[in-house]
């Protein structure tokens, strides 16, 4: 679990083909490597990753083609920035919102500008992500804990403050980059529970007429 708070950002080193998928090995900046144990999890853009090597400044790890179907590292490359955030600890400070580092889809960002000493940026999201984005909600960017500020159907807005545009790989972002989306969780157990008892039959999804059968309609 992760809080979506950016410890540091790193750099891809090497992108490695091995038995049909990838092993990354990647820098790790400023963040603290001295208390990583090899299968620790560190979230990489929002990724959960599991380390299988690991230094004072860099670490490896194994990407699925499960990861690369449903992340962005399907077209990452050597050089790219990355944010990083070790799993918490049960003393950590929570200062972000609940993070479990599986990305629920890939947004594009549509625009950045400056707004004063912050920035906006609008990302569009997948169509089907859009009913767990509320305003004022949370959402994970690449791993990095948001507010939405702004929604206009799938796409939303978010306001970035310079601490937020320096220490993370946002500032990084132009027209077309994409990104890494986590949804809030507790949006996604929510419409689970509202099933029930159909939750155990495959193919049940919550529609309109499912809304209207279970009384939320009028």
């Amino acid at each position: 679990m992760f809080t979506g708070i950016i410890e540091a950002v790193g750099k891809i080193q090497a992108i490695t083909p091995v038995g049909g998928d990838v092993r990354l090995t990647l820098s790790t900046g400023k963040l603290d490597m001295g208390d990583v144990a090899l299968g620790d999890s560190i979230a990489t853009n929002g990724v959960c990753l599991t380390v299988v090597e690991y230094s004072d400044s860099q670490f490896v790890a194994d990407l699925s083609t499960e990861t690369l179907r449903r992340s962005t590292f399907a077209d990452a490359s050597v050089g790219q920035v990355v944010n990083l955030e070790k799993a918490m600890l049960a003393s950590t400070r929570f200062g972000g919102h609940i993070v479990s580092g599986h990305v629920d889809g890939i947004g594009e960002v549509q625009s950045v500008s400056e707004k004063g000493r912050a920035w906006e940026v609008w990302v569009k999201a997948p169509d089907a992500l859009a009913k767990y984005m509320a305003e004022k909600g949370s959402i994970t960017v690449d791993g990095v804990s948001l507010t939405i500020n702004q929604i206009d159907g799938a796409r939303f807005m978010l306001t970035l403050v310079p601490h937020t545009m320096q220490e993370t790989n946002i500032g990084t972002y132009r027209q077309g980059t994409k990104v890494n989306l986590e949804v809030d969780v507790i949006a996604r157990y929510l419409e689970r529970l509202m099933l029930g008892d159909k939750a155990a039959h495959s193919g049940k999804e919550i529609d309109m007429a499912f809304l209207a059968e279970h009384g939320y309609l009028k």
